[in-house]
């Protein structure tokens, strides 16, 4: 069980983290703060856009990071589940569930993952279980989870009317 946790971290964690890094450094095909923040103000209504970007991808980053090496499980949780549903919220929700028409199929399922880990806990193989300092169980993934709703629904009330729609 232990190895399929870390393997399950590790994927996770890695890819919602090179997400993060797309946003603040225009790594793997990303655009940077730049870019990013410009979409993020232009087309989806956060001002300042590079500062909501730069929080997105921090949040990404660090939460990914936690997740991987299974540090602080379910702040890594909460932290990924507020950008995830500031996606929903301001991009994949109103087209629908599949991924492949723009939908949250891909948040879903990093969400429920995250929520996972936060009620499981990150296995033997993770810096929780070396320092001692492991918390999991169902309060601690609900709390995990919530926190990211709310922070997440925060952040989609400081939304100004974007200045163009979104791609589609």
């Amino acid at each position: 069980m232990d190895v399929g946790l870390l393997i399950l971290r590790l994927v996770v964690g890695l890819t919602v983290a090179a997400h993060g890094t797309q946003k603040l450094f225009g790594w793997f095909g990303g655009y940077g703060l730049a870019g990013t923040g410009g979409f993020f103000e232009q087309n989806l209504g956060f001002r300042p856009g590079k500062v909501h970007a730069a929080l997105a991808g921090l949040a990404e980053l660090g939460g990914g990071l936690l997740i991987a090496t299974g540090l602080s499980t379910p702040i890594g949780a909460a932290l990924i589940t507020t950008v995830m549903v500031v996606a929903v919220g301001s991009v994949h929700l109103p087209k629908g569930y599949w991924v492949n028409d723009g939908g949250f199929e891909y948040n879903a399922l990093v969400v429920a993952t995250v929520f996972s880990l936060a009620c499981i806990g990150p296995g033997e193989y993770s810096i929780d279980a070396a320092t001692g300092m492991v918390m999991s169980g169902l309060k601690v993934g609900l709390a995990a989870v919530v926190a990211g709703f709310v922070l997440g629904g925060g952040a989609l009330l400081t939304r100004k009317a974007p200045a163009s729609a979104p791609a589609r």
